[in-house]
């Protein structure tokens, strides 16, 4: 088995690609060991001394790592964690286990000018981030302001602030003009 690596604009984390199948749908997003109790996958990685967050897409894991640790040493140690779990077949999640779908499915009390923003979050900006590790989920939209969620790789990225204001904020200002700012929350 080869697991592929690539960086991230996070520094924090790592985005490994190990060629099959993460998540068949949806993503799986562990801030804690705790969290992690429903997936065998995340289980193993965060048995990693150094490692504090695990996020999974469709055909990709982010890993992200404590302060003061060096991916020089940790590397070797998650690259281990991903190949023994898909070698000993174990599923990522177990089968009980809730997921996201991280989509924004429009409802019925969604207004036309929320669903258009959901919109194109969804077909244009979490495709992007995706690529970078990470995800966007969308949170709310009051008083001109757009609330976002960034998790896996997105989260804690010193570039994030940049990618909301530059990137997010003035595509979606261009598209939705009653769109004034963009927000990150926890």
């Amino acid at each position: 088995m080869f697991i592929q690596t690539e960086q991230t604009p996070n520094p924090a984390t790592l985005k490994f690609l190990p060629g099959q199948v993460v998540m068949t749908e949806g993503v799986a997003d562990f801030t804690t060991a705790e969290q992690a109790a429903s997936s065998p996958l995340a289980q193993r990685l965060f048995a990693v001394e150094g490692v504090t967050g695990v996020f999974f897409g469709g055909d990709f894991v982010t890993v992200t790592k404590a302060e003061g640790q060096d991916w020089y040493v940790l590397k070797a140690a998650v690259l281990g964690a991903i190949m023994e779990h898909y070698m000993s077949g174990d599923p990522v999640l177990a089968p009980d286990a809730q997921i996201s779908d991280g989509a924004h499915a429009a409802n019925d009390e969604d207004d036309a000018l929320v669903r258009q923003i959901k919109e194109l979050i969804d077909t244009r900006v979490r495709p992007a981030v995706a690529q970078d590790g990470g995800d966007i989920i969308f949170q709310g939209f009051e008083r001109g302001v757009v609330y976002l969620h960034m998790r896996g790789a997105c989260s804690g990225c010193p570039s994030s602030t940049i990618t909301l204001k530059n990137g997010i904020e003035n595509l979606l200002r261009y598209y939705v003009p009653e769109v004034v700012e963009v927000r990150p929350v926890g």
